[in-house]
């Protein structure tokens, strides 16, 4: 927005408190006066001291917002972060680095953990630090009854995970869309990545009845890149998900754990309004499983890798979805 003048509001010369000369000049015609009877003596007019006039609240706001009218937005960070950032932060660093929470260049698709805009990688903290800091312990959001059976979230293990997931990643169905075909090393680098990271995603194998058949990834989407492509709201909460087992696809497995992960963030997570996701538009079954699950269709957004469908579950709707 191009900058106002001020001069075009100026406020006239009274005021200002200013006081006009109304006394015409002299004429400079030098006449000799006729005869006259002298007059009583006038007293000598003073001029008064200049009186400030005090400015109508209405015109001072409308002289402030004629200089200061462009829209800004006041992002604020959640006053439990705030805390956690500087219980982290050492005497020497600023509490919003402790933890690397910048968004920073995006390095690329997919809901690890960023590098500092900086360049350097975040620091590394214990994992009871990570989970309970900024997605509210996952790892104690325990089992929750579901219609198809009892489901639990249960963190990664690389060493006990790795072969069943790496496994599922190679599956050509579940490898169109996640990318992580290939060697178990290709699949470990993308756990450990979220692992060794700030704790903005925990990945999770789901248990059903006892038996592990699903990937995980529960992630604060407000702090992901992704927030970039649509208007994040604080502790917006995202999901990542994949059946592994061909069995278990396509009979309504996926819709009903969606819908009881779902609810189960925005239960253990006051603070959370907002369950999202961002499966790709063509996935077709994925989209149709979120819209079974309780989520509605927000729009459509273009991501680095992919053109998706935001998915969103609202706290104030689950009761009507």
């Amino acid at each position: 927005m191009p900058p106002t003048d001020a001069s075009a509001h100026a406020a006239p010369a009274a005021d200002r408190g200013e006081v006009a000369d109304t006394c015409p000049a002299d004429s400079g015609i030098d006449t000799a006066p006729e005869p006259m009877t002298p007059e009583p003596a006038i007293p000598e007019l003073t001029t008064p001291e200049p009186v400030a006039r005090p400015v109508a609240p209405d015109r001072e706001a409308a002289d402030t917002a004629a200089t200061d009218c462009e829209d800004t937005l006041d992002l604020r960070l959640p006053d439990e972060l705030l805390a956690l950032l500087a219980e982290q932060a050492g005497p020497d660093e600023e509490p919003g680095l402790a933890l690397g929470l910048e968004l920073g260049p995006d390095p690329g698709p997919g809901p690890g953990p960023k590098p500092r805009s900086n360049g350097a990688a975040a620091p590394r903290l214990s994992a009871a630090t990570i989970d309970h800091g900024l997605l509210d312990g996952v790892a104690e959001w325990g089992p929750v009854g579901t219609p198809v059976g009892t489901f639990h979230l249960v963190p990664v293990v690389v060493e006990r995970d790795l072969p069943l997931i790496s496994r599922w990643m190679n599956d050509p169905a579940v490898a169109e869309f996640w990318d992580l075909a290939g060697a178990q090393s290709v699949t470990g680098a993308h756990l450990r990545a979220q692992l060794d990271g700030d704790g903005r995603s925990v990945p999770c194998v789901g248990v059903l009845d006892g038996t592990p058949m699903s990937y995980w990834e529960i992630y604060r989407a407000d702090l992901d890149p992704l927030a970039r492509h649509y208007p994040a709201r604080p502790h917006d909460t995202g999901i990542h998900l994949l059946v592994g087992e061909v069995a278990d696809r396509g009979r309504g497995l996926g819709s009903a754990l969606l819908r009881a992960v779902a609810d189960l963030a925005l239960d253990r997570r006051p603070a959370c309004a907002r369950v999202v996701a961002e499966p790709a538009l063509r996935n077709t079954p994925s989209v149709a499983a979120f819209l079974t699950a309780g989520f509605r269709f927000s729009a459509e957004i273009d991501l680095p890798d992919k053109r998706a469908a935001l998915m969103v579950r609202d706290r104030s709707l689950r009761d009507l979805l």
